[in-house]
């Protein structure tokens, strides 16, 4: 296969608003050993996303500078050592970086196949809602069968995965959301109850739910402003996994007295940080229990819309914008 000499990517020449990203062309990615190249067709669009174009979130230095986190395509090259993959396997693959482009390079343990009957644009929505989910919910808060969980942010591509793994693998899902339509789309994918944090109390509505005896997970995004509250919300030998800090990083004034009265754990992780190994490792586990419930149609992403290219900037305001149920994702050609 004669691949092209330019790409087509989204640059981002300084950092500020969507407004400030442009369409450029840069030379291909160059491949290390472990890494297939994949033509993109679609890419997701993730909340790491816009931090980034704002210059809050710095790639790592061996990453690339471009932005996006998810893609799906056609492997046109492997690097030197690969295995498992051929040439022409469609994939969708969790990206150190360099998503939003017509090309992208990831390294090899972090391509999944498109699930049964997907295409490029469903199966871009998958990588990064998946990973995080699994290696926070499931790995490192260990959520079992029978075991109940509240997923903050329900109504977030996070949020959409979660409440639907969850379920599927045997938990009971409480979920909170902004609006009556966001609440309505948590219940149907699964959640026992949902709570309209702009009118309930999650930690009154929890206690009444599970005759007080709390939640065993809560999977949060929130932060600092929920700390206090899940922290009271959480049952004996609870787990609290902490994935992002959109309401604070720095917790102020909260008693840690219950992480000691109840034996609580408190976790959390970011996905960009971890070593390729430590990706392969949650990939694996996904192919395992994860990718079966896809290929059955019993999980499915939710996806919110659908954008070409080059209306990248609109993407991400419609995700800032904060109204959207489930993913964004961009269609390249």
């Amino acid at each position: 296969m004669t691949l092209p000499q330019t790409m087509t990517h989204v640059a981002l020449p300084a950092p500020g608003g969507p407004e400030h990203m442009t369409l450029a062309h840069a030379p291909l990615p160059v491949l290390r050993p472990g890494e297939i190249l994949l033509r993109v067709e679609a890419a997701g669009i993730n909340r790491p996303d816009i931090l980034q174009r704002k210059g809050d979130y710095p790639p790592p230095s061996d990453a690339s500078p471009i932005l996006g986190l998810e893609v799906a395509g056609e492997i046109v090259a492997l690097g030197a050592g690969v295995t498992g993959h051929a040439i022409g396997d469609r994939v969708c693959a969790l990206a150190n970086g360099g998503g939003y482009a017509e090309y992208c390079a990831v390294p090899a343990g972090q391509a999944l196949p498109f699930p049964k009957g997907y295409d490029a644009v469903r199966a871009a929505a998958l990588p990064e809602t998946f990973f995080t989910v699994w290696a926070n919910l499931f790995m490192m808060a260990g959520l079992k069968p029978g075991e109940s969980v509240l997923v903050h942010g329900g109504s977030s591509g996070i949020g959409t995965t979660a409440i639907q793994l969850a379920r599927a693998l045997g938990a009971t899902v409480f979920a909170t959301a902004g609006t009556p339509e966001k609440c309505r789309a948590c219940v149907g994918l699964g959640a026992c109850r949902a709570i309209n944090y702009r009118s309930e109390d999650f930690v009154e509505i929890i206690a009444t739910e599970t005759g007080k005896a709390g939640v065993d997970v809560i999977l949060d995004m929130v932060g600092a402003a929920y700390f206090a509250r899940n922290l009271k919300a959480l049952a004996l030998d609870g787990r609290l996994s902490i994935i992002a800090f959109l309401g604070g990083a720095r917790v102020e004034g909260a008693s840690l007295a219950p992480i000691l009265q109840k034996r609580l754990h408190v976790t959390g992780s970011a996905m960009r940080p971890r070593t390729a190994e430590e990706k392969a490792g949650i990939r694996d586990g996904l192919l395992e229990k994860a990718w079966p419930l896809l290929d059955a149609g019993t999980v499915a992403p939710v996806i919110h819309a659908v954008l070409p290219f080059a209306a990248v900037a609109d993407a991400h305001r419609m995700m800032e914008a904060g109204d959207h149920i489930g993913k964004i994702v961009l269609r390249l050609g």
